[in-house]
C-alpha cells in the first residue's frame, strides 16, 4: 500500500515531468480522489516542492529551499500560540531551560513567565530579548549564524551544549515520519538538536500537525527520545499506534 509520502513524491515527479498538471489529471493518474490530491498539493506547496495554481500545480525552480523564517513566523500563529500556552506549564522555578531556534519555540518563550531562579539558554538571537524581558538569567550558545532559520549553529554552539545540562528543553522539528523519525533541514541544526536531546533531562517537542508525514533533510532522533510531544490537534490516524506504543510520550490533544 502506498504511503502518503510516497504518493506525494509521485505527485511531485509527475508535475515536474509534465511541467504542471491539474488536480483532476493527478487524481486520475494516481487513482485517488481530487480531495486527496488537493491536500497533497497544499502539503507540497508549503514545503516549496511545487507551486499551487488555480486548479492544479506547476514545478518550482528552487526545489528543496527552505521557507523563509519570516513567512513561517506568521503561518499557523494561533495554533502555535495554543501549543505554547500548554508548553509553558511544564516550566518550574529553578530550572535550566533550553529553547531551540524556531517559530513555535518563539511563542513558548513569549508565553512562559520567567523569574530570577530560571536560567534560559537558546541558539536563537531572536529569542534572547523575549527570554530576558521578565528577569532571570539568559545565555546564548554562540556559534555561526544561519540566516535561513536565524539560528546559531556549528562547532562553538555544539561545544556549549556538550558542556551543559538542561532540566527541560523545548525543541522544534521540521518533519516526523511514520516510524517516529524526527528531522531537520540542515546538518548543523540536526546535530545541535541531537546534542540537546542527549544533554536534557526532559525534552518537549512543540510542533503543528502539519509536520506529520514530512521528511526533512537530516534525521536527528526519534519520538522515543522525547518526553512530551505537544501539538494543537489530534495526530493523524496513521500515527496513533506509534504514540500509544511509545511509553515515554504523553500525547496531548487540544
Amino acid at each position: 500500500m502506498t504511503t502518503p509520502e510516497e504518493r506525494r513524491r509521485s505527485v511531485t515527479e509527475l508535475i515536474t515531468k509534465h511541467g504542471g498538471l491539474s488536480v483532476e489529471e493527478l487524481a486520475s493518474r494516481l487513482e485517488v480522489s481530487p480531495s486527496t490530491i488537493r491536500r497533497d498539493l497544499s502539503n507540497l506547496d508549503e514545503r516549496n516542492l511545487v507551486e499551487r495554481t488555480h486548479g492544479g500545480a506547476v514545478p518550482v525552480t528552487n526545489v528543496g529551499v527552505e521557507r523563509s523564517f519570516d513567512r513561517r513566523m506568521v503561518q499557523h500563529l494561533e495554533r502555535k500560540q495554543a501549543i505554547a500556552e500548554r508548553a509553558a506549564k511544564e516550566v518550574q522555578n529553578g530550572q535550566v531551560l533550553y529553547f531551540d531556534a524556531g517559530t513555535t519555540t518563539m511563542q513558548v518563550a513569549k508565553e512562559f513567565t520567567n523569574d530570577d531562579s530560571i536560567i534560559s539558554v537558546t541558539n536563537s538571537p531572536l529569542l534572547l530579548p523575549e527570554l530576558a524581558k521578565e528577569g532571570g538569567t539568559v545565555k546564548s550558545t554562540g556559534g555561526e549564524y544561519r540566516p535561513e532559520t536565524k539560528a546559531l549553529v556549528g562547532p562553538s554552539a555544539e561545544e556549549y551544549i556538550r558542556s551543559s545540562h538542561f532540566d527541560l528543553a523545548f525543541l522544534g522539528i521540521n518533519g516526523i515520519e511514520l516510524d517516529g523519525t524526527l528531522s531537520a533541514p540542515n546538518e548543523s541544526e540536526a546535530e545541535l538538536k541531537r546534542l540537546v536531546v542527549e544533554h536534557a533531562a526532559r525534552t518537549v517537542v512543540v510542533t503543528v500537525t502539519q509536520k506529520f508525514d514530512e521528511q526533512s533533510f537530516r534525521r536527528f532522533g526519534s519520538i522515543e527520545d522525547v518526553d512530551l510531544f505537544i501539538t494543537e490537534s489530534r495526530v493523524p490516524d496513521d500515527y496513533r499506534d506509534l504514540f500509544e506504543e511509545t511509553a515515554l510520550v504523553e500525547n496531548l490533544y487540544r
